[in-house]
């Protein structure tokens, strides 16, 4: 009997920059079809508006997520498996930063949301799994593609073939994290943090670096390298620029607007 219910809570931060979507359904977060069409359906208000500089992805239950609601899928008309995947990953299409709190369980298809965020931090505590080969199937969010560039080939097939977990410390060594907190508690601070000083950062140069590493690393070099030569001499005509050299020169904190 499929799962019904649960939420994506959508909050912002103290000064309206950072926005935290919180997943939310029991001790597991097990994320039900509703949830997965809420995530992007918050994506696509938080990219609407221009207040918000950086996300946060976090859970309320002890595990960011065992994964998706398995029984559901069963009674789920294939047709409408096509575009599967496409709202769980709206991390990755936002143009802002997307930091992923992962703490405890990150399995199926959540580990596939918090692969398409930008920027992951963990705890010990922290297991990445893509267990679909137990139910003779594959993972279809784009677990496959992303998990092979983060670690390379070989790794990804071990791991997804096998359907083995990925422990805190191999995540970390293998750049699928980029800190290990001791914590939830020291994790949750972190991220924290490491929002306000992203959300200080120019929103325009955050935005062109996220498009240019994620359209760069999937072509040639030299396609990467143009995209980057274009996009600097793009971001050399903003304001902000010209307010970060200011603030340079005169020894004091940029202001920085977004245009």
């Amino acid at each position: 009997m499929a799962l019904t219910g649960g939420d994506v809570l959508l909050e912002r931060g103290q000064d309206g920059r950072v926005a935290y979507l919180t997943l939310s359904h029991g001790r597991y977060t097990v994320i039900t079809w509703e949830m997965r069409q809420l995530v992007a359906d918050r994506f696509a208000e938080i990219d609407r508006d221009p207040e918000i500089r950086v996300v946060v992805v976090r859970s309320d239950g002890e595990h960011f997520t065992s994964g998706g609601d398995i029984a559901g899928f069963m009674e789920v008309d294939p047709i409408d498996f096509t575009d599967l995947g496409h709202n769980v990953t709206a991390p990755a299409r936002s143009t802002k930063p997307v930091i992923a709190a992962v703490d405890g369980y990150c399995f199926g298809v959540g580990c596939e949301m918090a692969l398409s965020c930008d920027i992951r931090l963990g705890t010990p505590r922290t297991q990445f799994a893509l267990p679909e080969m137990n139910l003779g199937m594959i993972p279809g969010s784009g677990g496959t593609q992303r998990l092979a560039r983060l670690v390379g080939l070989s790794r990804a097939k071990f791991h997804i073939m096998t359907a083995t977990r990925i422990q805190a410390r191999q995540a970390l060594d293998w750049g699928i994290l980029a800190e290990l907190h001791d914590d939830r508690e020291a994790l949750y601070a972190a991220v924290d943090a490491l929002a306000v000083k992203m959300a200080d950062f120019s929103p325009a140069a955050q935005r062109t670096a996220k498009e240019v590493l994620d359209k760069g690393v999937d072509g040639p070099l030299y396609t990467g390298i143009d995209l980057e030569r274009k996009a600097y001499a793009m971001l050399r005509a903003t304001d902000d620029f010209a307010e970060g050299v200011a603030a340079f020169t005169e020894k004091r904190k940029p202001k920085f607007t977004g245009r």
